[in-house]
């Protein structure tokens, strides 16, 4: 028999098995993520889909433990075969930048308002690669090329507020892919920019990523960005994953009633004249989930058995999933 026969298949980077985490006060216990199972390849460009509050940023956030004390983390968490949750303080430091990366929402908070671009970028990468800072300073140059930012040896002396919005986020992926990072999370990087702008770093990732050879895990409540940047699709709700499949795969025939829905209620072209369908009602508190399918009260669909027990993920061919008695 051959060698490449008797290969086994290559770990995932990321792999999340029963992650659940739970925010506890003295007065309430909030469940934001209950039970999620995903796994990441190394290259591949995954974007979790979801209204707000369904828990995608709170995944991401568990992925490199940067929840608040008060959140109670449960199951396992892996990247590039290290147990996240068994990490210690120092450890932590060095896994972050140099493993994984994050991209925020918001640069003007993520970005230290009192230090120029440049310095930001350099100290990042010598704390990691223990390089001088003239090395780094010149490191940062090259990365600020990379994200085409214009006049880049000029803007290494810009503070925060005097770059535009979508300046500052080709800074805030600069810093982020300043140690190489082997996984990109991006938790709804292009939220604040103008049209025109959001498609320019969208594209702008989806080169990077294929040049570095990144995996990358993007947050959204956008469709169309998830087309844009994305190879698979993982669509939350009330903290769950209700499906999960190819990009192209789910866009074009959804298995679950919720990401139907929420493609029924896009704009395109092609709607002109048409009424818009709605998804009826709203999220579920997650201080107190319905018993069953969390959809279910907003569910064209449901029947009184959706209500008794939460539907188990089945699986549709290779690369399909919907958590759906339908299905």
């Amino acid at each position: 028999m051959s060698a490449a026969l008797n290969m086994e298949p290559a770990a995932p980077l990321v792999k999340l098995r029963d992650l659940t985490v739970r925010f506890v006060s003295r007065d309430s216990s909030v469940s934001a993520v209950n039970g999620v199972d995903l796994d990441l390849a190394a290259g591949e460009s995954l974007c979790i889909l979801g209204e707000s509050g369904s828990g995608k940023s709170v995944t991401l956030r568990a992925l490199m433990k940067l929840l608040p004390k008060k959140a109670v983390v449960e199951g396992g968490i892996e990247v590039a075969g290290n147990n996240v949750q068994a990490m210690n303080e120092s450890q932590l430091q060095d896994f972050r930048g140099s493993t994984v990366a994050m991209i925020f929402q918001e640069p003007m908070t993520a970005l230290d308002p009192v230090f120029t671009i440049g310095t930001q970028i350099a100290e990042t990468v010598c704390r990691h690669e223990g390089i001088s800072r003239s090395a780094g300073m010149a490191r940062a140059l090259e990365l600020l090329e990379l994200v085409q930012i214009p006049s880049a040896k000029r803007r290494l002396a810009a503070y925060p507020h005097e770059l535009s919005g979508g300046l500052r986020q080709r800074a805030m992926i600069a810093v982020a892919l300043a140690c190489r990072p082997k996984l990109l999370l991006a938790d709804e990087p292009t939220t604040a920019l103008d049209a025109t702008v959001q498609i320019q770093v969208l594209l702008l990732l989806r080169e990077l990523q294929e040049k570095l050879g990144m995996g990358v895990i993007f947050v959204t409540h956008d469709l169309g960005v998830a087309g844009e940047i994305a190879d698979r699709v993982a669509v939350m709700y009330a903290g769950r994953v209700v499906e999960e499949g190819p990009v192209r795969a789910v866009m074009k025939r959804p298995l679950h009633p919720y990401p139907q829905g929420l493609l029924g209620a896009t704009v395109h072209a092609g709607l002109r004249g048409q009424r818009l369908t709605t998804i009826p009602g709203a999220p579920p508190s997650l201080e107190n989930l319905p018993p069953g399918c969390a959809f279910a009260p907003r569910c064209s669909l449901a029947e009184p058995a959706c209500t008794v027990a939460v539907p188990e993920a089945r699986r549709v061919g290779a690369d399909r999933m919907a958590r759906c008695i339908k299905v």
